[in-house]
């Protein structure tokens, strides 16, 4: 909830004087230091302490790499990692920036062993390890901290495997829109679970479920993107696209999911699928009237953008309010 907005949103309502909005103001202690900054400093102190020591000691083990044979590397990186988990096990304080690095720390070994030993293996399946094993990680610590970075690896690893799936190339083909849906469908599951309206995963907050909507988005907008500019006849990929964007939008533009994070994302990447396609359908053929047709995309373009701005705007004074009066 955004007190400023309910404040505004009231102080329009019932046409209240300046006098009175600053009462509001004072009352609503907008002024003052956050309540829960006492709570929330210490955690974001440890949080960049820990990264800063895991940079530290990624600088280290880089300078003094060669130093070490194979053994000694492999031993010193997973003495590392069973010393971050015994630390989080331990301190309760420190127990999510360092369960944090851990997470990040199975990376790290996944990418030396891909390194010294070429299995010929994709890609995709050590960002399924590191997500399957880091998941372990998320659900015992119950931390946001964690399900952001897990939700971008294993996002990662989805793209990979449509990557790996559809010949090791980013061009769409015809052949290969079985390989983007199954894709697409296992990002929007990702997503669902995500859902902090109703966890299904322990802890999973606000944050983590942006980070799953942005990327999973990004993935269908990209792709979608990639069926227009490609100029392909088969366009199905295009359609389902501008499908799951709008459902994600009327989702995220309800009164119980209402997000402006996620909904102004997916917003701007359905206008711009629009904008393109409705491009494409002007300039595909021929470039006659260049001059009309491109004012025409420009105005339908403005008009568009113009829309949607002001729908989450009014979303958000709405919901607000609501919430105030509540």
């Amino acid at each position: 909830m955004n007190v400023r907005l309910a404040i505004n949103a009231l102080a329009s309502k019932h046409s209240l004087t300046k006098a009175d909005t600053a009462q509001l103001v004072q009352w609503a202690e907008l002024e003052s230091p956050p309540t829960n900054l006492a709570n929330t400093l210490p955690r974001g102190l440890a949080l960049l302490g820990a990264s800063l020591l895991g940079f530290g000691l990624i600088c280290f083990l880089a300078a003094n790499w060669d130093l070490l044979g194979r053994f000694g590397q492999f031993t010193l990186l997973q003495s590392v990692f069973l010393g971050l988990c015994l630390g989080a096990v331990l301190s309760t304080t420190a127990r999510v920036p360092l369960t944090l690095l851990a997470l990040l720390m199975i990376g790290g070994m996944f990418a030396y062993f891909g390194q010294s030993y070429q299995t010929g293996a994709d890609t995709w399946t050590l960002f399924a390890l590191w997500g399957g094993l880091g998941l372990l990680l998320c659900v015992g610590v119950r931390s946001d901290v964690l399900w952001t970075p897990w939700a971008l690896i294993v996002n990662t690893g989805i793209a990979l495997w449509i990557q790996a799936h559809a010949g090791h190339s980013w061009r769409i083909q015809p052949t290969d829109i079985q390989v983007y849906v199954l894709g697409w469908c296992a990002a929007l599951a990702l997503t669902a679970l995500m859902n902090p309206i109703r966890p299904m995963l322990p802890g999973v907050g606000r944050w983590a479920f942006r980070a799953a909507v942005i990327l999973s988005g990004v993935l269908i907008f990209t792709t979608a993107l990639g069926t227009l500019l490609d100029y392909q006849d088969e366009l199905m990929l295009y359609w389902l696209a501008l499908g799951l964007l709008s459902a994600a939008v009327i989702a995220l533009g309800s009164s119980h999911m209402f997000d402006i994070f996620g909904l102004s994302m997916l917003s701007l990447a359905l206008n711009i699928l629009l904008i393109v396609g409705i491009g494409r359908a002007l300039f595909v053929d021929s470039y006659s009237n260049f001059e009309w047709k491109f004012l025409l995309l420009s105005v339908i373009s403005a008009a568009l953008l113009a829309a949607t701005v002001k729908t989450i705007l009014y979303l958000a004074r709405k919901y607000s309010s609501v919430k105030a009066q509540a």
